[in-house]
């Protein structure tokens, strides 16, 4: 069970490796889409995004449903949603910490610079 659980986060992990993938999911997060507005907003060609919305859809992320000639696409679940508001997070926090360790190194190189000096 662990493992088959495991094998079901690396997939959906997989399903989100590329940016388009991710920036379609946090747009379907917010609102139902037409193919035709997810290629204006994320600026890819109706072909590419059609590409990354069957690997998505292949990994029942996102469902569809046809509208005359329009096809819609919604986010299955909204939890996903929240999951990359999580890792928007996580950037944030490790990238102020970061910030913060390289003032930290800048500030010591500069004091161990001058004293070198002396």
């Amino acid at each position: 069970m662990l493992d088959t659980m495991r094998q079901f986060k690396a997939g959906i992990f997989q399903a989100l490796g590329h940016p388009t993938r991710v920036a379609i999911v946090e747009l379907l997060s917010q609102e139902e889409m037409s193919v035709g507005q997810l290629c204006e907003q994320v600026g890819v060609e109706q072909a590419n995004a059609s590409q990354h919305l069957t690997v998505l859809r292949n990994k029942y992320i996102v469902d569809n449903r046809k509208e005359g000639n329009q096809i819609f696409y919604r986010l299955r679940d909204p939890l996903l949603g929240e999951v990359l508001e999580k890792m928007r997070e996580y950037f944030f926090a490790h990238l102020e910490e970061a910030t913060e360790m390289l003032r930290v190194e800048k500030r010591e190189a500069k004091k161990s610079k001058q004293e070198t000096r002396r």
